[in-house]
């Protein structure tokens, strides 16, 4: 939502034809894609990206919405991941202020010396952990590690362990069988699709040369280039660059083999989670994050996110192909869970207004345990890429919260093969409406004053918190316009639909609810609402009105069938 509006869909389609090459051409729109486009964008490279669906509608729409450093990757001696993802942590807290907030965690501790054989055992030898809880000198070793590696870059407080009293003080719901609680903090992104959007709003806006179209697949790739299908008209085209990369996630292995060279690379997991209205359980969090091992080993996470409650997460291995979604059992096994560290709040399923699952782009890993896989990442080049004349790079691994690392890493490889060097150092460069964020209420006070003309200031605070400072082009059009609010979810506008839609490359009615907004996230999504949304959409796309009836199912049935929700039944939720 940068002042720098991106060109249309239709427009970046026609623009792909009319010149049908580029010097990198990125295959995928997750976050890693999107980080490179605009790396090699701000360093000014001629750079394309093609995505198959929505952008990060894949992978990285699965997140725990968490950016971490990854304190249980010390127990597997990964000390360079952790000391990166301390730093890309300490980052991204200022440089997306507006999209990424400190959030205290806390891991409760029922013993002492539970843990420290099998944890040495594991740093010293790799070998698989066995599921059996950490005790208190395992994790204070750790966060004392996790601490030193902020450094100098220092954007949260230290650690601090207190004892049993004052953690059933403090969480008066935990389990009474707690020794200790351990409190440290790590950073939480509330909205992970927003920063994707603003992460490709910068690249977009980079340059007039830099392009980005969604809901473009690659299909084959030969001597005149890769061969691109639209996926919404079903014309075909095709587009040549020097260097192409593979940034497709946990499908990389699949998109290598319909380039035509199979690849073995990937061997991904699936992460599930659940999204819970339940105010007593919210409550009992106090802010927190609480962050645990439960009994079968797995490492899971409840966390407080504006007015719901997070919780997850599995690690299943997870065949590329089948369905990816939050079954039954992994409900039972959350709601478990959660009864083992807060026993006396009742969950049960009719509480969940949201599911969703993920598989993780993780490097093949044979018969290592799910969760001792590496986190990191890699760039592999495609073996028989120089027959073509093409360079083919493919990214294995990595993670969100070290997708400015990762794409640094690599466009230093693309640069080397194009023959450039590094133009500007990107390592302060502000994320999308970061820039000139306020950050004292006195800055605050005087951003919402000079928007006065168009809205009221509780208005102007609200899409300061959800767009940042990119919010003055929406503002800046809701002043030329009446700011009419949504009957059936009063905080978003009509105005502000019409601006997404417009602006943020918005092909099919779900990009809006699962990606553009938070509605789906929340359980807000109602058929009244789906209804509401749909005319807007239809008058600002010139659909008619089968296509307009088509966009309504395709949302109800996307809702149903992979995040639970049956806009068929009566709602209980109330607007907001």
């Amino acid at each position: 939502m940068g002042t720098n509006a991106p060109r249309s869909r239709p427009a970046v389609l026609d623009s792909l034809r009319e010149r049908p090459r580029a010097d990198v051409l990125i295959i995928g729109g997750g976050i890693n894609g999107l980080g490179l486009l605009r790396e090699l964008a701000l360093q000014g490279v001629d750079v394309t990206l093609i995505e198959r669906d929505d952008f990060v509608s894949g992978a990285s729409a699965g997140s725990s919405h968490m950016v971490h450093g990854g304190i249980r990757y010390l127990e597997n001696g990964e000390f360079r991941l952790v000391r990166e993802s301390v730093q890309e942590r300490n980052a991204l807290l200022r440089l997306a202020p507006h999209r990424v907030h400190p959030q205290p965690t806390t891991i409760p501790v029922y013993s002492t010396f539970s843990g420290l054989v099998s944890a040495g055992l594991a740093f010293l030898t790799g070998a698989k952990r066995p599921g059996r809880e950490r005790g208190a000198l395992v994790i204070k070793v750790g966060l004392t590690f996790y601490d030193a590696y902020s450094g100098a870059g220092r954007t949260v407080p230290r650690h601090r362990f207190v004892s049993r009293r004052t953690a059933l003080r403090e969480l008066p719901a935990l389990n009474p069988r707690v020794k200790y609680a351990a409190t440290y903090y790590d950073a939480v992104m509330p909205s992970p699709e927003r920063l994707a959007l603003d992460v490709l709003a910068d690249a977009l806006a980079a340059g007039p040369g830099v392009r980005a179209v969604n809901y473009a697949e690659a299909v084959d790739l030969d001597a005149t280039g890769i061969r691109i299908r639209d996926r919404v008209s079903g014309h075909e085209f095709s587009i040549d660059a020097d260097v192409i990369v593979n940034a497709t996630g946990p499908w990389t292995d699949a998109t290598n083999s319909d380039l035509g060279q199979p690849t073995w690379y990937m061997g991904g997991t699936k992460g599930s989670h659940i999204v819970l209205e339940h105010p007593e359980l919210l409550a009992a969090t106090q802010g927190r994050e609480l962050f645990f091992e439960h009994s079968d080993g797995r490492i899971v996470l409840i966390l407080p996110i504006g007015e719901r409650v997070l919780v997850g997460t599995t690690d299943i291995d997870h065949r590329i192909g089948d369905p990816i979604v939050c079954t039954d059992a992994e409900v039972d096994y959350f709601i478990d869970l959660i009864g083992s560290v807060l026993p006396g709040i009742d969950v049960d399923p009719s509480h969940i207004v949201y599911r969703f699952a993920g598989v993780r782009p993780l490097p093949a890993h044979g018969d290592v345990a799910q969760g001792s896989v590496s986190r990191d990442y890699r760039i592999e080049e495609r073996p028989d890429a120089g027959r073509l004349g093409r360079t083919v790079l493919s990214v294995v691994g990595g993670k969100w919260t070290t997708f400015r690392a990762l794409a640094v890493e690599l466009a230093g490889h693309v640069l080397d093969e194009l023959g450039r060097r590094e133009r500007v150092d990107t390592t302060d460069a502000p994320i999308g409406g970061g820039r000139d964020y306020p950050t004292t209420e006195s800055e605050v006070t005087a951003w919402l004053d000079s928007h006065a003309a168009a809205v009221d200031h509780d208005r102007a605070r609200e899409l300061l918190e959800r767009y940042g400072t990119s919010a003055e082009s929406l503002l800046a059009r809701i002043a030329n316009n009446a700011d009419t609010p949504l009957t059936h979810a009063p905080a978003y506008s009509c105005e502000e639909i019409r601006h997404l839609t417009a602006g943020e490359s918005v092909v099919h009615l779900d990009d809006l609810f699962l990606r553009r907004t938070s509605l789906a996230f929340e359980g807000r999504v109602t058929i009244a609402l789906v209804q509401e949304v749909a005319d807007i959409v239809a008058s600002t796309l010139e659909w008619n009105d089968s296509e307009r009836d088509s966009e309504v199912a395709r949302v109800v049935g996307i809702l149903r069938d992979l995040h639970g929700v049956d806009l068929t039944a009566a709602p209980s939720r109330l607007p907001g």
